[in-house]
């Protein structure tokens, strides 16, 4: 008998429940070379991925791949440090099992972050930016197929799937914090493969910031499921279309380490501030 979706939640939750007695508000999903803010998190448990029931394994360099409970800035949080993809195989609903076990743990509030290459102009290596919007260029949906209209509706609204007052928060608390920060639209794109010169020049004039290869996949079942949603991207490299240059992983996990202060930084600043 093929196990439900909801027996899958249910037999991760009993599992991380039974090992951590914390009760997180928020969740947090870190990108390549930012895992680091897990490192910060007071009275932390530390649980990998292989030990949790119907997690998929994190293959990526960048992603140590264990959920972290425990306290940051204050706030009771779950972290996962390291994501999953779907360039690693993993269907869509795969990648985004752990949304639905962090929001049946009692979050409100899910923070993603990602490293994505900067198409805008303005912008440099090294950047901030806070995500005001996504465009899903991955050809696939973690909402396709049988809808259980107990855990979300069968048509999504996505209007805001950015929350606007926490997208102000964060423009607000890196003001306080003298935090440079760009705002943008994030494309996500399946990859593996970085994008070739005109696939960047047609992302840019669809209104793209900043391209990259998750986060929207989470966010959509983060806001199937009502959550709040706080989107951050490192930008690790320039990817204009008419100047690029070759790029690999490695460069990308060496930017988001060096950005990685500011980034550590802004997150708690905000939880801090949004619990006050």
């Amino acid at each position: 008998m093929n196990t439900s979706l909801k027996q899958k939640i249910a037999a991760a939750v009993a599992k991380i429940e039974h090992t951590a007695k914390v009760k997180p508000t928020v969740g947090l999903i870190l990108g390549s070379g930012l895992g680091v803010l897990a490192d910060e998190v007071e009275d932390a448990v530390r649980i990998p991925y292989d030990q949790i029931p119907h997690f998929p394994k994190s293959t990526v360099e960048g992603h140590a791949g264990q959920l972290v409970l425990g306290t940051l800035s204050g706030v009771d949080v779950v972290l996962m440090q390291g994501r999953f993809h779907f360039y690693e195989g993993y269907e869509q609903r795969e990648v985004t099992f752990p949304v639905y076990v962090m929001a049946a743990l009692g979050i409100q509030t899910l923070v993603v972050t990602n490293a994505a290459g900067g198409m805008n102009e303005q912008f440099a290596a090294g950047d901030l930016m806070i995500i005001d919007d996504h465009i899903n260029f991955t050809g696939a949906n973690p909402l396709i197929g049988e809808n259980d209209d107990t855990l979300g509706p069968r048509f999504p609204d996505m209007s805001a799937a950015y929350t606007p007052r926490l997208r102000q928060l964060a423009h607000d608390v890196a003001a306080a914090e003298d935090i440079p920060v760009q705002s943008g639209v994030y494309v996500s794109i399946s990859g593996p493969t970085y994008n070739t010169p005109h696939e960047l020049m047609m992302l840019r004039k669809l209104g793209g910031d900043a391209v990259g290869m998750s986060t929207v996949p989470e966010v959509i079942v983060a806001r199937y499921l009502g959550l709040d949603v706080l989107g951050i991207t490192c930008i690790t490299d320039m990817a204009i279309g008419e100047q690029l240059e070759p790029l690999t992983h490695e460069q990308v996990v060496e930017v988001a380490n060096r950005t990685r202060p500011r980034f550590i930084q802004l997150v708690k600043a905000i939880l801090a501030k949004a619990q006050s």
